[in-house]
């Protein structure tokens, strides 16, 4: 902690807040003291319990997501409240553990916007790497239905899984292309030169197109 406090610097930390991320800790300074670290789930679990964001983060990168129970991992998602330590939870965590559908089901529909939104992320991993057995129309009748009036990282979560449905379904991308022109979501959001937009036909075209 205390090592993490000397690490602070002012001017990463008003970027840092810009993005809702309380910590003005580099990443890649983050990321080389975990290196260090290696793997200790027990300290890992005494950093997370600081509540300090850049603490959380070392132990993300530290831990051993097949440790964690279901119920520590429900709780650990609810208490995510900044985007990188949210973000960093479900893909490094979560995503690994044996929890995971069970936890992406439950998680889908719960009325805490920010917890549902690591359920849709947890299914964009689903979408892209194990459709078999998901219901693909029904999760595009949900996005056409809810994302528009989405808050925003909910509304972020369901917009990546539309555009990878289009991206990875040839058979649902007409529809998914469709929801997306017509519900306008993400479509004036600032990209910079060279990246690909986030509004979903954009970026189903520019995929398809980097695929065929």
């Amino acid at each position: 902690m205390a090592e993490l406090a000397a690490r602070e610097d002012p001017r990463a930390r008003a970027v840092n807040e810009k993005h809702g991320d309380d910590h003005g800790v580099n990443l890649g300074a983050l990321r080389a003291i975990a290196k260090r670290l290696k793997t200790q789930q027990e300290l890992a679990v005494e950093l997370w319990r600081s509540g300090d964001t850049a603490a959380r983060l070392v132990a993300l990168l530290i831990c051993r997501p097949k440790a964690f129970g279901r119920e520590e991992l429900d709780a650990m998602v609810r208490e995510a409240r900044t985007p990188k330590v949210h973000d960093w939870l479900v893909n490094y965590v979560v995503k690994k553990s044996p929890h995971a559908e069970e936890l992406r089901i439950s998680w889908s529909d719960d009325p805490d916007p920010i917890v549902a939104s690591a359920g849709w992320a947890l299914t964009v991993d689903r979408v892209a790497k194990k459709p078999d057995g998901l219901d693909l129309a029904g999760l595009l009748d949900v996005i056409e239905a809810e994302m528009s009036e989405a808050p925003q990282r909910l509304q972020w979560a369901m917009n990546h899984c539309l555009a990878q449905i289009g991206i990875e379904h040839p058979a649902h991308r007409a529809r998914a292309l469709d929801i997306g022109e017509r519900l306008q979501v993400l479509k004036d959001y600032p990209t910079p030169p060279g990246c690909t937009s986030p509004f979903a036909p954009a970026w189903i075209t520019e995929m398809v197109r980097r695929q065929g």
